[in-house]
């Protein structure tokens, strides 16, 4: 038989969008000949609704317009996702269709409660070997734990967190001899290196279980902070039979593979490893994917960029330069322009000699030149996609000036540079007038350093308002955890794409980028120490001597939140790991740390929204949920 997965990229109740998508994998599935189509979980609604999901209008609009997909399904059994409510209980459930029919509803036994999953809040798990009926307009279809056939092929259900769970709980285990197939439709959110897990777990079932194993995941930014790497895998007794590519631009991307039923495989030796994950590589894919979703799916023109020349606004630049690359290396340049929505006909393209420039490059004829000048594609895409301001003050650098000034030019955004001293020198006066005495460096260290990063952000939400625009904020997760930043100052923006990162990997991934992908701009940053050049330039200000050395708070922040340690734990764990630091130094940036972290949360509840990228992040909104009130670890730092 011939089955297919199908990776959608979704919108929260996006009705029309969806519902298109889903027709249209159906569609391309009966014309390549597929009989067997898994659609990814909660796909008829999308995946992120949060507490619409306990409404009773989403479920039973849900409901409604599945009675659509219907007439979709002739000649083709398919499965779809969806809530459905019953007795003021909602199931996450995966209806299966066949010829105009619905044949029932399996419903997921376990929810995923870690991390950026909070699915109890929503669902009800369903038990084991239970099942219930229901009722639409004069019809009964059967909701449970169901196992069904097609074409002599008997198949049953994992959704998504029912496969990660231990072997003696996970529904395959009680599907063994019963079923040929085991589908799992999933909303399996993206970090880096985790597609290696997931590779695991499903070659692993699909040989303890003797069985065929079906995946396909969701795809894409689907509703603003998590991403899905759309991944789809058949997999047969160990062996793999069909893995696609990642992270893809397009809106459906259909995976089907011939699986022999009648005739029985030797279950593998053993599992034949991915090669070792590159992580540069993934959150690039994974940060342009988002980038795009995001821009389109909020129906901005563009976004708008601070570009300081330091390490997280330089990384932003590329990120969405490289957002231009990948995505119109998939899609070409028509299709990636008209999925943006950001491209008003101002731009002829050209494609022969001859024509005012060469082969393949666009001669930019916007009113708003006043002579014309050859760019490369990509270069004209960014020109109208990315808008950056470099806001220098007395004790900004000329190194950071050229690095902005360099980067901006090399990937072809508009770049503008103004000062802002007299702004910074209105507002001093002001306070100095109002309290009677001069604000020094001496006694008002942190408000001088303070006013001109919250300067800096009328100007650049101007910009962005004005031309409609997505104002991008720079803040790495390193900062985050401490509250290294200026609230409404270098924290504003509409999206933080790089919060869900620590400052180690930006700096390691902007030396990467560098060499690996072309950017030879980037070797102004890649020389700097990185710095936010707000206190005056006599006194080289460094984010490390304000802090401590990155790599040690990292390490202090997983250990304390990803581990959850306690401070003496991990002081104990630091002077194991011979970090090179003497036990009272380790212990003043343990004490540094906690007592940053603890007086910063609400800090963190107002960044702007932020892509979960790693294996964890410090956003209440999605991974780390902290008081903003607390006693700030007082006892267990004195403890110390």
């Amino acid at each position: 038989m011939r089955i297919a997965g199908a990776a959608l990229n979704q919108i929260p109740f996006d009705w029309e969008h969806n519902l298109r998508n889903i027709r249209s994998a159906i569609e391309m599935a009966r014309e390549n000949g597929v009989e067997l189509l898994c659609l990814p979980e909660l796909c008829l609604t999308g995946y992120g609704c949060e507490d619409l999901f306990l409404s009773d209008w989403l479920p039973e609009t849900a409901l409604a317009h599945l009675q659509q997909v219907r007439a979709w399904t002739h000649g083709i059994c398919v499965v779809v996702g969806l809530p459905v409510r019953l007795n003021h209980r909602t199931y996450n459930t995966a209806a299966v269709l066949r010829d105009g029919q619905i044949l029932g509803f399996a419903a997921k036994q376990f929810l995923a409660n870690d991390g950026v999953h909070y699915e109890p809040r929503f669902f009800v798990p369903w038990p084991a070997a239970q099942t219930t009926a229901v009722d639409y307009r004069g019809e009964t279809w059967p909701l449970g734990d169901l196992v069904f056939e097609h074409r002599g092929v008997r198949f049953g259900f994992e959704i998504c967190q029912d496969a990660w769970q231990p072997a003696h709980e996970r529904p395959a285990g009680r599907l063994v001899g019963r079923v040929d197939l085991i589908v799992n439709p999933s909303a399996s959110h993206f970090a880096m290196s985790k597609t290696d897990v997931r590779y695991q777990l499903v070659m692993a079932a699909s040989r303890t279980y003797h069985c065929t194993y079906l995946y396909a995941n969701l795809l894409g930014n689907e509703s603003g902070r998590i991403i899905f790497d759309g991944e789809v895998l058949v997999a047969r007794n160990g062996h793999l039979l069909l893995r696609n590519q990642l992270l893809s631009f397009k809106e459906v991307d259909l995976e089907w593979m011939d699986v022999d039923f009648t005739t029985d495989l030797e279950p593998a030796a053993e599992i034949v490893p991915l090669p070792a994950p590159d992580e540069y590589l993934e959150l690039n894919q994974a940060m342009s994917l988002g980038l795009f979703d995001y821009l389109r799916k909020a129906r901005s023109r563009g976004f708008v960029l601070s570009l300081s020349g330091g390490a997280d606004s330089c990384f932003c630049a590329v990120g969405v330069a490289e957002m231009v690359r990948l995505g119109v290396a998939e899609l070409g340049v028509e299709l990636f322009k008209s999925r943006s929505g950001c491209f008003p006909e101002t731009e002829t393209v050209v494609q022969q000699e001859g024509a005012g420039g060469k082969a393949g490059q666009v001669v930019d004829a916007s009113p708003a030149t006043t002579e014309a000048s050859v760019l490369t594609v990509n270069q004209q895409l960014v020109q109208q996609l990315l808008t950056c301001a470099y806001q220098g003050t007395v004790n900004s650098s000329d190194d950071t000036f050229n690095s902005a000034k360099e980067l901006a030019d090399s990937i072809g955004a508009r770049f503008h540079n103004w000062e802002i001293d007299e702004e910074v020198t209105g507002y001093v006066s002001k306070i100095q007038q109002a309290l009677g005495r001069e604000l020094t460096w001496q006694t008002d260290d942190l408000a001088l350093q303070n006013i001109q990063a919250r300067v800096r952000a009328p100007a650049i939400w101007l910009l962005a308002n004005v031309q409609n625009c997505l104002l991008i904020t720079t803040s790495n997760r390193s900062e985050a955890s401490v509250g290294y930043c200026t609230m409404d100052g270098d924290t504003a923006g509409s999206i933080s794409p790089i919060a869900g990162v620590d400052k180690d990997f930006v700096k390691k991934w902007l030396r990467w980028a560098e060499t690996e992908l072309g950017y030879p701009a980037l070797r102004h940053v890649n020389a700097l120490q990185p710095t936010a050049e707000l206190r005056p330039l006599e006194d080289k200000q460094t984010d490390e001597r304000d802090l401590m050395p990155y790599t040690l708070l990292n390490r202090i922040e997983r250990l304390a939140f990803y581990d959850r340690l306690s401070p003496q734990q991990v002081l104990a764990m630091l002077e194991g790991e011979g970090t090179g630091f003497d036990k009272e130094q380790l212990k003043t940036y343990v004490r540094r740390f906690y007592s940053l972290w603890s007086r910063n949360q609400w800090k963190r509840e107002r960044y702007a929204p932020s892509f979960h990228l790693d294996d964890y992040n410090v956003d209440p909104r999605s991974w780390l949920r902290f008081p903003i009130l607390s006693g700030g670890f007082a006892q267990e730092l004195a403890a110390l």
